[in-house]
């Protein structure tokens, strides 16, 4: 076999294509360290997030291209890393500089299981080697501690508050800082403060993904938040019956009025399946696809009801953590590299400049 070179190797890795990102992975930069040793040929492919849906597909692509290219190789290793990458606005944000996507929870209304949703995708995003963060923006009704079975408050570090750790995910919420029986009654200016200071004076460190569980509605704390940072964009939460979508409808033209990238919708309460297995749709199906192709973004997936997520906010124990093989569990992990996926996307589309290819070969 005549000597390959790094050249014929990115030549013929140019036929593996992200799904996504609608590129190649040599002009998308993914491709790292080509080494060749005799028969044997290595490399890294570097996406753009740990919890990319495709990234089994990919090493199996570029595996299968080697080998079809160059039919005397031996070994082809491929290993697979991640680089999350950031949005060109969030970056140049004076505040949270060590944070690298900031992605807002909401929904129109409340009971459709936001913070639920919130709590299991930033757990999901940490299982999949994600650095992530959560902040419990809602006030008044603070619900994160429970979820997370948090009963310490912070300690303070060089004059800020460091946040509390569990499941892989660092939390913040007012409920670490009052009693559990005290009744938060503040005008919205204290409770858009109190969202001011988690941002200002908690020391986050560097995160991959910044979760705000958001209260419902489109108040004080909504607006205080895209005011204060730029967002890499928002996530809604809706159930499928028509009341709730319509209030999903206002929190999505709310964010799209102040320019924020919705990153996709997210179907709660979509179905119940019983003991014998039969599927019912309690409140309606398919509310939330049709709403996101009402506003052209993306569907990032259906959660049904099942007594266990139920279970798992009510002891601080998500079921992404306490379930990971469950159906259930499945599908959080599912959305969450959606979720992950779209970010990247709206990262990638949002650079002014070309990405330009760097390699390095030995």
């Amino acid at each position: 076999m005549s000597a390959i070179t790094t050249e014929q190797i990115l030549n013929a890795l140019r036929a593996v294509h992200d799904p996504d990102l609608h590129r190649d992975i040599v002009s998308l930069n993914f491709v790292k360290d080509v080494k060749i040793a005799g028969n044997d040929i290595s490399f890294t492919i570097e996406l753009t997030t740990p919890a990319c849906p495709v990234k089994e597909d990919l090493k199996a692509q570029a595996e299968k291209v080697i080998r079809t290219s160059f039919p005397g190789v031996k070994n082809v290793a491929v290993t697979m890393t991640a680089s999350v990458t950031q949005r060109a606005s969030v970056q140049q944000a004076p505040i949270l500089t060590g944070v690298k996507n900031t992605i807002a929870v909401a929904s129109g209304k409340g009971g459709v299981g936001k913070s639920t949703v919130a709590v299991n995708l930033a757990v999901a995003l940490a299982r999949e080697g994600a650095n992530v963060g959560l902040i419990d923006c809602d006030i008044y009704g603070p619900s994160i501690p429970l979820m997370f079975n948090i009963n310490e408050k912070p300690r303070l570090h060089n004059q800020k508050l460091v946040p509390l750790e569990k499941y892989g995910v660092k939390v913040m919420s007012i409920g670490f800082l009052i009693d559990s029986t005290q009744a938060i009654i503040w005008r919205g200016p204290m409770a858009s403060g109190a969202v001011k200071q988690f941002l200002t004076d908690v020391d986050w460190g560097t995160l991959d993904y910044l979760v705000f569980d958001l209260p419902p509605g489109t108040g004080d704390i909504q607006l205080t938040l895209v005011q204060q940072i730029p967002l890499s964009g928002s996530v809604i939460v809706t159930t499928p019956q028509e009341m709730s979508l319509a209030d999903a409808r206002r929190g999505m033209a709310m964010f799209q009025k102040v320019n924020v990238p919705i990153l996709g919708v997210v179907e709660n309460m979509s179905y119940f399946v019983s003991a014998n297995g039969d599927r019912e749709n309690i409140f309606d199906n398919g509310g939330g696809k049709r709403v996101a192709e009402e506003f052209k973004v993306p569907f990032l997936g259906e959660i049904p009801i099942y007594t266990k997520i139920r279970v798992g906010g009510d002891t601080g124990r998500p079921i992404v953590d306490s379930e990971p093989t469950s159906d259930p569990a499945k599908i959080f992990v599912t959305i969450a590299r959606n979720l992950a996926a779209q970010v990247s996307i709206s990262n990638v589309s949002s650079q002014s400049a070309p990405i330009e290819i760097s390699l390095s070969s030995k």
